[in-house]
């Protein structure tokens, strides 16, 4: 992604957007308004992209071998926050589908993705993965259409933490194949932060732009990658 960037939740700014200098920070007003749940979440490229594509094959049309062109993405993504993490181990945590849309679909594309971007991270970082801290207790409805207000009513009380003994006092890194609004994870990472963790960030391959979207990669190099 080219441009610049809120330092929270990687939105593209709007044209003139102040840097705060004794913050070392320039925020989207969504994040200017209230702070997110999470420290900081990182995107490889825009979703309006090839990448869309590549997403939709995973997900719908199950080609399995997509993941790991999407998990080498994300393991960019995760080496450069790299610099926030601790000196302890950090615990990935893949956002969770309604155990129903799992069981129909066969897999889980944030596990699939995250697994695959662990094997490409450098051997210095120390991760933990675990699919099964975190559960969707409910089918939601889309988020499409909905205001932010309806958007975050609607997934209130869809997550819960299975065992917050593991989650006291870690780092977590929730990963996921899309940053749509930003509602999902930030409820995540409220349930988590209740939980007792200790410090959240997240990790997508893609993430939905507001502002001067443009056109990264085209598919038919994507589909190339696929295909090798």
């Amino acid at each position: 992604m080219e441009g610049r960037f809120c330092t929270r939740c990687s939105e593209r700014l709007a044209e003139g957007q102040p840097f705060d200098v004794d913050r070392n920070e320039s925020l989207c007003p969504v994040c200017e308004n209230e702070e997110p749940a999470f420290g900081i979440a990182a995107a490889y490229g825009s979703y309006e992209t090839g990448l869309r594509e590549l997403i939709h094959l995973l997900k719908y049309d199950n080609v399995r071998p997509a993941a790991n062109v999407l998990g080498s993405m994300l393991a960019k993504v995760i080496v450069r926050l790299q610099p926030c993490f601790g000196v302890n181990e950090v615990l990935v945590v893949p956002i969770p589908l309604h155990r129903a849309k799992q069981r129909q679909r066969g897999f889980n594309q944030a596990e699939l993705i995250g697994r695959a971007a662990l094997k490409g991270c450098p051997a210095g970082i120390r991760f933990e993965i675990n699919p099964h801290l975190l559960e969707r207790r409910r089918v939601t409805q889309s988020q499409i259409g909905l205001t932010r207000h309806q958007r975050r009513a609607n997934l209130r009380g869809a997550f819960r933490v299975v065992k917050p003994e593991k989650i006291a006092g870690r780092e977590i890194l929730l990963v996921d194949d899309v940053f749509t609004t930003g509602t999902t994870v930030s409820e995540c990472a409220r349930v988590l932060r209740r939980a007792g963790a200790a410090e959240i960030w997240v990790a997508t391959v893609a993430r939905t732009l507001k502002l001067n979207i443009h056109r990264m990669e085209n598919f038919e190099d994507l589909q190339v990658a696929v295909a090798g």
